[in-house]
């Protein structure tokens, strides 16, 4: 998981600094109207409302456009996106799930194959690597937030399963039921978390060798420009050599 949060930060720092705005707000938007299409349009009322609408101001997403994507799904203008999930094998055998919403399932999934392929990977059979994954429930907070300790004491007593802090921020793991309870201790605690949200989490991670490790980075970059993809999750490990070499 160390080497797939990684990535994601540095493909996040990237994406800020070439302002690739509309793509992430245009994700965020769907996730919303999803969300409040599907269950009510209140996130007090709507767990994954609420988890959508905060991922969307931790962009700093305009609250004109959250609205906005509220309305469409009350409104009953909304598309109809069918939510579903790719797994396959990328670069190093390294296992790969991906998570789509989309109104074109036949042009997803051959645009999704055609980057498994592309990096050397392919894709498989659903459940054919979701096994060596945990669905569990994630809570992120900046490292400003608290000291690694207080953090630690807080979120065990609020009944989560496991934190890991480093100089990225706090992450905070939760079953799948109580992700909900969890967060809203900790958020009245140490103030709205920026993100909260059901994730696959490896179970183990797979250590691959620099050259894999940049068709990895590439295979999840293309996965994550796609607009129908809206999360991409595996396990592999990198050095730390080719980390500082992509954070350059």
């Amino acid at each position: 998981m160390a080497g797939h949060s990684q990535f994601k930060n540095i493909m996040h720092r990237k994406g800020r600094q070439d302002a690739v705005k509309s793509r992430l707000f245009g994700k965020l938007a769907r996730e919303i109207t999803v969300s409040a299409k599907l269950g009510l349009p209140d996130p007090a009322m709507n767990p994954r409302l609420r988890a959508a609408m905060l991922a969307a101001r931790a962009e700093n997403m305009p609250k004109d456009k959250i609205d906005r994507a509220i309305k469409k799904a009350a409104g009953g203008e909304a598309e109809n996106y069918e939510e579903t999930r790719y797994e396959g094998y990328g670069p190093g055998g390294i296992a790969v799930i991906v998570e789509v919403l989309t109104d074109n399932r036949n042009r997803t999934a051959g645009e999704v194959r055609a980057a498994f392929t592309k990096s050397g990977g392919h894709l498989a059979e659903t459940g054919a690597v979701s096994f060596m994954f945990d669905r569990v429930g994630l809570i992120e907070y900046e490292a400003k937030a608290a000291g690694a300790d207080a953090m630690l004491e807080a979120a065990i007593e609020a009944g989560a399963e496991d934190v890991v802090s480093n100089e990225n921020g706090h992450e905070i793991y939760t079953t799948q039921d109580s992700l909900r309870e969890v967060a809203k201790v900790l958020e009245g605690r140490f103030g709205e978390p920026r993100k909260a949200a059901l994730v696959w989490k490896p179970q183990s991670t797979v250590a691959i060798s620099d050259e894999q490790g940049e068709k990895v980075y590439k295979l999840i970059e293309t996965l994550n420009e796609h607009d129908d993809v809206q999360n991409v999750y595996a396990n592999f490990e990198v050095s730390d050599a080719l980390m500082q070499k992509l954070s350059a």
